[in-house]
């Protein structure tokens, strides 16, 4: 079993293999998601959405994001683990950046971190990788920015914001990121951006000519509401199976179906004589 590691993941690019990466929160479903092949398991800060039920991703902080990180290289073997740094872990200062992107490797067990944004955060992505930290890059639509972006929009669409986001592009594989997540953009520029740089590109609703994609694992199998991205595609409703399962489990309860004495334990039979003589003894 060859181990995932940020070499190898540029290496797929040049050999024309795709980039499988699903995120996920917990030690059970990066072990399923690994086991499954993913080349690489994003912790993301969508944490805060899927798993803690907030709005958006800014409410999710570094202990929580560390707390799950941990979880999750605890059951991964084979795949590069990647750890998203949440918001205002690396905004405020370099300093911050530097010695949070640690506690990641440090205390969280990943292999690397995600960093949102382009040429303004340059410099503390420099920081970060000169620290000895490896960083996957994300343009296009960045959650974080999420106010300044007046909501969850499509990033890219007029030439001069396909022009910028092409230029960050650019800057991110010059400040030595190993990969680049390319979120919610028209397609056309994602693919000119995968054929513009030497790093793979990561898409998620970003069109079909990236090197790789990301999906939540909890999207892809349905455990999300109805209202999902045009870009995730389902792959089993598990959240179906699951509200079955409960509905039995109750209808048994209340019936006193569950449990029978095959889901019970036994006292040895001379062991039970000897309890009621206790009993009757002491009366």
């Amino acid at each position: 079993m060859e181990k995932i590691t940020t070499i190898k993941i540029r290496e797929m690019k040049d050999s024309g293999e795709k980039i499988v990466m699903l995120a996920t929160y917990d030690y059970l479903t990066a072990k399923m998601v690994d086991e499954a092949g993913a080349d690489a398991v994003l912790v993301g800060d969508s944490l805060a959405n899927v798993v803690l039920g907030h709005r958006d991703t800014l409410s999710v902080g570094m202990e929580e994001m560390l707390h799950h990180t941990k979880a999750v290289a605890t059951g991964v073997k084979r795949a590069l683990v990647v750890g998203d740094m949440p918001f205002m872990s690396y905004q405020a200062s370099t300093e911050d950046a530097i010695r949070n992107a640690g506690r990641f490797l440090k205390e969280g067990h990943a292999e690397a971190v995600k960093v949102e944004g382009g040429r303004k955060m340059i410099r503390k992505i420099e920081a970060i990788i000169d620290s000895g930290v490896p960083v996957m890059g994300h343009l296009g639509l960045t959650p974080q920015w999420v106010h300044q972006f007046g909501g969850y929009r499509v990033r890219g669409k007029t030439w001069s914001a396909a022009r910028a986001i092409l230029e960050d592009a650019k800057r991110l594989e010059q400040a030595g990121v190993f990969s680049l997540v390319l979120e919610a953009m028209p397609w056309q520029l994602a693919k000119l951006i995968t054929e513009k740089l030497e790093i793979p590109t990561i898409g998620i609703g970003a069109g079909p000519y990236c090197d790789g994609q990301v999906l939540v694992l909890h999207d892809l199998i349905g455990l999300t509401g109805p209202n999902l991205p045009k870009f995730v595609r389902r792959y089993a409703e598990v959240d179906k199976e699951i509200m079955k399962a409960l509905e039995s489990f109750k209808r048994d309860v209340k019936s006193g179906k569950f449990p029978t004495l095959a889901q019970s334990y036994e006292m040895p039979p001379e062991e039970m004589r000897k309890l009621i003589r206790g009993f009757r003894q002491k009366r």
